[in-house]
């Protein structure tokens, strides 16, 4: 392992930090402290769990803290007694304060999902796909007090591929990342990367999902659904409604129109087969989960549910 005089404060709390934790580590940085979100109920039973973060850090053997805000004294005074030269952020879950963002000597350095300006915010790699982009990636850059607006370091990029889900893209970011930052911090030290300012004129956002978000809109087109469905996977997952009850779908695709229906209705098709007009076309249901069942192929769920022409998807 190479010696790294350049001691860090790492910050984070979803799976999505974890490789590049494991990279800084790995690369020998000394971590002198780990912060992340507190312990949350997670889960049907609300069972106590801590953030992967957490966890990977405490295997690593390395001190934890868990603020609840970093706004209070407490949370400056730790990260002043870890005296980082970096202050490295992965997804951590707060806006770091001025107060914060002044501690480390040679700066606060993020790592985003992102190819900045674009999909700014919490939820950039969903949105990449249910946007239908082509391609997207990773980009470092020096932290401010905006929201991702920060001069850029360095980016890398990788194509959106027509199977992706936000579970797989998000693996692979992630393994990007990881690599990323462990490049933006020797390109710092050795003075190779010269920071550059976003341009405000072609940001966009990416705004924080919620569980309604899932919600399929019948009215797009069966192009937009097929994306849609890929970018809610695995959360906030694509859903609509049959008989009152949820049923999320996990795959789409699109499929021949034999009629004219109000998009969301179910139109005759082959006994296997679940059709829905969407848009002015129609989409095949392939892959779907009733609230309290499995996740099945649609040949294997239509066995045990008739859906008949004419029901309407809410």
């Amino acid at each position: 392992m190479t010696k790294v005089d350049k001691p860090i404060v790492f910050m984070g709390t979803p799976d999505f930090g974890v490789p590049a934790l494991k990279a800084l580590h790995g690369a020998g940085y000394p971590i002198s402290l780990v912060l992340t979100q507190p312990d949350r109920p997670k889960g049907r039973g609300r069972k106590t769990v801590p953030s992967p973060i957490k966890k990977a850090a405490e295997d690593l053997g390395l001190s934890v803290f868990q603020p609840a805000s970093l706004k209070n004294a407490e949370a400056v005074e730790r990260i002043s007694a870890a005296a980082p030269a970096y202050i490295v952020v992965i997804a951590f879950g707060q806006i770091l304060p001025k107060s914060i963002l002044a501690i480390p000597r040679c700066g606060a350095v993020n790592v985003h999902a992102s190819l900045l300006p674009k999909y700014r915010g919490a939820a950039p790699i969903q949105w990449a796909i249910v946007n239908r982009e082509t391609e997207t990636g990773v980009t470092t850059m020096l932290m401010d007090e905006g929201l991702d607006t920060g001069d850029i370091l360095l980016a890398a990029r990788t194509k959106i591929e027509e199977n992706d889900t936000a579970g797989s893209l998000h693996d692979r970011l992630a393994a990007m990342g990881a690599d990323l930052i462990v490049q933006t911090l020797r390109g710092l030290a050795s003075g190779t990367i010269s920071p550059v300012a976003q341009d405000p004129e072609i940001a966009s956002y990416a705004p924080m999902l919620k569980k309604e978000d899932g919600r399929i809109d019948w009215q797009k087109s069966p192009e937009e659904l097929e994306a849609f469905v890929r970018g809610m996977d695995p959360w906030p997952g694509a859903f609509t409604t049959l008989d009152g009850k949820r049923l999320r779908i996990f795959r789409l695709a699109p499929a021949r129109r034999t009629e004219e229906q109000a998009p969301g209705t179910v139109i005759q098709g082959f006994p296997d087969e679940l059709r829905v007009a969407a848009g002015s076309r129609a989409v095949s249901i392939l892959e779907v989960q009733g609230e309290s069942g499995k996740r099945l192929d649609i040949a294997d769920f239509l066995r045990g549910k008739t859906v008949t022409a004419g029901t309407v998807l809410g």
